[in-house]
């Protein structure tokens, strides 16, 4: 018989709020990261230099061809090998969820950046415009509106994921649920009300996405 009489705010806020600020951060942290890197792999891509292109292209298709979980004991248990001396579980998984979304978020940006009719890029350039200015002022706003659902929809993604620190014992959203359920010997009940509260975030996130694709179909 299931029994969630004692999962109270009390415990909720001793055991829990914590994993929900770090799993929250972690995802927000990720994604500027990750979209700060992405875009510069994705401009390394476009340069149609070689020495740029080929490097970029490796990073992004073999971080897209390895999972998540194996990134990430590779990091926890190589980093601290090469720098000599422990960095953490919440800092490995800062590090590892920026290098590998970056990989992601890349081939979004390269997407959006190419879908800009290139008679955009005649203009600035007829204007004068440098590839750095063209890009900064006239390619990269217009990219960033048309890509803004599919990268809030990664974003999304990524927050499901943060539930993979676990296993790197990292004080997540996840780890709270567990520690709570195995102190107070209610383990399914925490996981189940691990799943609810994971299902109305990315749930209301999901709506919040929805909406702005309406409002960015009605601005077109």
């Amino acid at each position: 018989m299931l029994d969630f009489s004692v999962f109270t705010w009390e415990v909720f806020r001793s055991y829990v709020l914590h994993g929900l600020y770090f799993s929250l951060a972690l995802t927000a942290v990720a994604t500027l990261g990750g979209i700060f890197f992405g875009t510069l792999l994705a401009l390394m891509r476009l340069s149609g230099i070689k020495l740029l292109t080929i490097p970029a292209t490796i990073y992004v298709n073999g971080m897209r061809s390895i999972p998540l979980l194996m990134v990430l004991l590779w990091f926890f248990l190589l980093v601290p090998m090469i720098v000599g001396k422990p960095i953490g579980a919440e800092l490995s998984a800062v590090i590892t969820f920026i290098a590998f979304e970056a990989a992601y978020f890349s081939e979004i940006m390269r997407a959006g950046i190419q879908s800009i009719p290139r008679g955009q890029v005649y203009a600035g350039q007829a204007m004068g415009m440098t590839y750095g200015q063209n890009m900064k002022l006239v390619i990269l706003p217009q990219a960033f509106r048309n890509m803004l659902p599919i990268l809030l929809t990664q974003t999304i993604i990524l927050f499901q994921d943060t539930s993979l620190v676990y296993i790197i014992t990292a004080n997540d959203l996840l780890h709270g649920f567990s520690v709570a359920g195995a102190n107070l010997s209610h383990t399914r009940e925490s996981y189940i009300l691990a799943a609810v509260l994971y299902f109305v975030i990315c749930f209301s996130l999901s709506w919040i996405v929805k909406r702005l694709q309406m409002k960015i179909a009605i601005i077109r």
